[in-house]
């Protein structure tokens, strides 16, 4: 939905700087789509860094509070398609292995909070991605069965979530995740104006 993918990562380098390490493309794939401190957890161990993953949270959720206000940004075609699907009447979740205090403090800046019907986050499941768990949650929070839900998915490991719970799934890749594979997608969008979510939605997306 936002550039967050972007800003964590620009918030995962000064992380590592810090530490005298970097980031790079391998890391942040191993990371991307995971509940925050297993993600943390792989930069831990990918470094063998002495910090715990809730030390590193702490010290993100410093850096992501200066950064967010100035920096974050829907993903094209997103405000257009939250008024495409409100003119139609289809609901809106959102099912994130993120931490509910960021989710929420995005969506305050974001002023869309209302928007959405129910909020998911890492703390409302046991097994994050690319466990199911958190998309089976959301088929029952809508009350439709997980075929009757379409989920918009940025990455791999969430992809595969979203797959097994049995959904239909729209891979939606940007940045590192567009050389990600999707098996199992109904089709990969160029971004979320692309008019094959509309025509799956059953509109033209126009």
């Amino acid at each position: 939905m936002f550039n967050t993918e972007e800003l964590y990562q620009q918030v995962g380098g000064e992380v590592l700087v810090r530490r005298g390490k970097q980031i790079t493309g391998d890391l942040l794939d191993e990371m991307m789509g995971r509940k925050s401190l297993l993600a943390l957890q792989v930069m831990v161990d990918w470094h063998d860094l002495s910090d715990t993953p809730e030390e590193l949270a702490a010290e993100s959720a410093e850096i992501f509070a200066d950064l967010l206000p100035a920096r974050l940004a829907p993903m094209p075609g997103l405000l257009d398609l939250l008024a495409a699907l409100e003119a139609v009447g289809i609901p809106k979740g959102i099912a994130t292995s993120s931490g509910r205090d960021f989710v929420t403090r995005v969506l305050d800046l974001s002023q869309l909070t209302e928007r959405f019907a129910f909020v998911l986050s890492g703390e409302d499941i046991t097994h994050g991605k690319p466990a199911p768990d958190v998309y089976l949650l959301a088929a029952e929070r809508h009350g439709v069965t997980p075929a009757e839900m379409l989920v918009l998915e940025d990455s791999q490991i969430g992809c595969r979530a979203a797959v097994a719970a049995g959904a239909f799934v729209v891979a939606v890749p940007a940045g590192r995740s567009e050389n990600h594979e999707f098996p199992g997608a109904q089709f990969v969008a160029e971004s979320l104006a692309d008019p094959r979510i509309g025509a799956a939605l059953g509109w033209d997306g126009a």
